[in-house]
């Protein structure tokens, strides 16, 4: 799954050439690095059954993947869409994203490799850190987005003057 989405984020980030997208990225790798920290705070074993020897609370998969749907969820509602993506695409992509998610964290329980409490607590996570991190660029916060909107015109002209020469 990561490598998918890995893959995805960064296919769109290169069609795209956008801040936005590239902040959406980073809101995804700063997410499950705080669930792994916070896992490594909790300490809190996995079920039994479990394959994996670490701790499970909040579960990563859960939290990243809750990231990614609910940012996506929330972005189509109140950005603007970015004039590469199909404006279907932007509307219609919290109607797969979201089922995707489920399915992911549910997995995480029927594989034995979290309990409900671990998963509940890690899509707990991904919504309230989405939910903050979309804030934190709609209101321009620490003027994130608009230093994003610069360099998100400095790549474009370098791309300009790449496929040029």
């Amino acid at each position: 799954t990561s490598v998918i989405v890995t893959i995805l984020a960064a296919t769109v980030c290169l069609h795209t050439r956008s801040a936005g997208v590239i902040y959406f990225g980073a809101g995804s790798l700063a997410c499950a690095l705080s669930a792994k920290l916070a896992k490594q705070a909790i300490r809190q074993e996995r079920p039994v059954n479990g394959r994996k020897v670490s701790y499970g609370m909040p579960s990563t998969h859960a939290s990243a993947c809750t990231f990614f749907a609910t940012y996506a969820a929330l972005a189509s509602i109140y950005l603007p869409v970015h004039p590469r993506i199909h404006p279907l695409l932007a509307t219609y992509a919290p109607f797969v994203m979201i089922p995707w998610a489920t399915l992911i964290v549910l997995s995480r329980v029927w594989l034995g490799h979290h309990t409900y409490p671990q998963v509940a607590a890690g899509v707990t996570f991904g919504i309230c850190f989405a939910s903050i991190w979309l804030r934190l660029w709609v209101e321009n916060v620490g003027g994130v987005r608009t230093l994003g909107g610069e360099l998100e015109r400095w790549v474009v002209a370098m791309m300009s003057v790449v496929t040029v020469t």
